[in-house]
């Protein structure tokens, strides 16, 4: 896509702080970062969500994440670590290129992760499982 700036960074026309890339994925730090060392893997080719991404590429990505965010783990002496992926823009995506963010927590750093939950009303839990299945 010629306007993605997620790949105009693939084809390096927008510079980036690299942090690994192959023949299927890219990392490097985000510029807009929640924590030190805060990162992205994105496949190079372009994808918008979650559900247009081929299998190989999904593989690839997750891959890049464990090797390139263990790193970051240790190098940023992170307590904790999160892994990030969002579809849509109602569930926070800003750029229609699907891509991970791979954050290193420490215990209180005011980064918030936990969502307020919502019990099933009655029949609830039943009737979203039948619903889900039936898509399946």
């Amino acid at each position: 896509m010629t306007d993605c700036i997620f790949c105009k960074i693939v084809r390096g026309e927008i510079p980036c702080a690299k942090l690994y890339e192959d023949e299927r994925v890219i990392s490097f730090l985000d510029i807009n970062p929640i924590n030190a060392g805060h990162a992205l893997v994105l496949p190079r080719n372009h994808y918008a969500t979650l559900f247009e991404t081929p299998a190989e590429d999904l593989h690839a990505c997750i891959e890049a994440a464990k090797n390139v965010g263990e790193a970051i783990h240790r190098a940023m002496g992170a307590d904790g670590f999160n892994l990030l992926q969002n579809n849509f823009r109602a569930a926070g995506q800003l750029i229609d290129h699907i891509h991970f963010h791979l954050i290193p927590r420490k215990v209180e750093d005011g980064f918030i992760t936990s969502w307020r939950s919502r019990p099933y009303g009655e029949g609830g839990l039943q009737s979203t499982l039948e619903k889900i299945k039936a898509e399946l």
